[in-house]
């Protein structure tokens, strides 16, 4: 492990005296794309026996949807999680109270979102110092990240943090990128781009795939992608992450100081100690995470608004709210009614192919 944390420092040093101009992007190219392929390495090393993963890090996921609060040591994540949730994580005022993960679950519009409570972050997570290299692989497991941060404290933490999220191929608020890549047998690397490329050029995207030991592919660009891009689409690994910026013990800071930070993107205020602004804060996550609620209505019954069945914004069709509920509910399956936003009429029959949207209401009738 220490001989490839060594070569990883050696590239960082090595691209941090590298001039950027056109003339080095072919080598800073080929040195970020040994840098992924070493962090890879640190992420999962060589399964051989030895020491499991660590203990209470293997949460199980439950709920709806899954929050993470990623943040420095003693920023206030405990207290977070006890006022949003009721559970208890230890709370005191030194630093590393929390140890272990510790989830708990909010009811919040009908859905269960289960918050993690991650111990905190230390600089070099990503190079596997303290349990960064745990905490860091159960975030990646989140459908959003709360990174809690010290108002106090300066917002170079905000910086730190996402330098170690990226270093282990978590994109936060970010799209996947527009590019395709597709390996083939033969006739070397066939490069093409619709837009005028800044960054990229045929010399450096060849240094790059023959990093990875490509020497077939068919590439092509819809808009002006950087070497990190193709890194990150080679490599295939990344996961791409909606994140909010929650800003603790806003009590403790002037207003003018929190006026500038309310104009921040992706920012929210709060203060847990004195619970201000947590409905705010419980908002923005619902908004972030962008889940579907669909009511079910059996024949001759009103709509259940109780008890929501809730879809990602990814997965949304008439099937996978059929999957939700019973696996078998796809075989008898006939047509769908919806009332809802969805449809031009109340009710309109739908396929299994049909989107569906927030608070709509479905019946399903089935084949006899």
């Amino acid at each position: 492990m220490a001989t490839v944390m060594q070569k990883i420092k050696d590239i960082e040093d090595e691209m941090a005296r590298t001039q950027k101009n056109k003339a080095t992007a072919h080598h800073l190219g080929l040195l970020k794309a040994k840098l992924a392929k070493l962090r890879r390495e640190l992420l999962a090393p060589p399964s051989k026996g030895g020491a499991g993963g660590g203990e209470g890090f293997d949460v199980t996921k439950s709920g709806d949807s899954r929050v993470g609060l990623v943040g420095f040591p003693s920023v206030g994540k405990s207290t977070l999680l006890n006022k949003l949730t009721g559970t208890f994580s230890e709370v005191a005022s030194y630093e590393f109270t929390t140890l272990t993960c510790i989830p708990g679950v909010i009811m919040y519009k009908g859905a269960k979102i289960q918050l993690l409570d991650l111990p905190g972050i230390i600089e070099g997570a990503k190079d596997g110092k303290g349990r960064g290299r745990q905490v860091i692989s159960t975030a990646r497991t989140c459908n959003c990240i709360l990174i809690v941060l010290d108002a106090i404290k300066p917002i170079t933490h905000k910086r730190l943090i996402e330098k170690e999220l990226e270093g282990f191929g978590i994109r936060l608020n970010k799209e996947p990128p527009n590019l395709t890549f597709r390996r083939k047998d033969k006739g070397g690397i066939n490069f093409t781009s619709t837009v005028a490329n800044t960054h990229l050029d045929l010399e450096t995207v060849k240094a790059i795939c023959s990093e990875y030991r490509m020497h077939n592919a068919d590439i092509s660009l819809r808009y002006d992608a950087t070497a990190d891009d193709l890194i990150d689409v080679i490599e295939g690994s990344r996961v791409y992450t909606p994140c909010i910026y929650v800003v603790n013990k806003i009590d403790q800071i002037t207003l003018e100081e929190l006026e500038i930070l309310d104009k921040l993107p992706h920012y929210c205020p709060i203060s847990a100690h004195l619970e201000w602004n947590l409905d705010g804060l419980l908002e923005k996550i619902w908004e972030y995470l962008d889940l579907t609620r669909v009511y079910t209505k059996p024949k001759g019954m009103n709509p259940d608004y109780e008890d929501p069945v809730i879809l990602s914004s990814k997965k949304r069709t008439v099937e996978d709210f059929c999957n939700k509920i019973h696996k078998d509910m796809v075989k008898q399956f006939k047509y769908a009614l919806v009332w809802g936003s969805s449809v031009k009429h109340k009710p309109q029959r739908v396929g299994k192919e049909h989107e569906l949207e927030d608070e709509d209401v479905v019946q399903i009738i089935k084949k006899v």
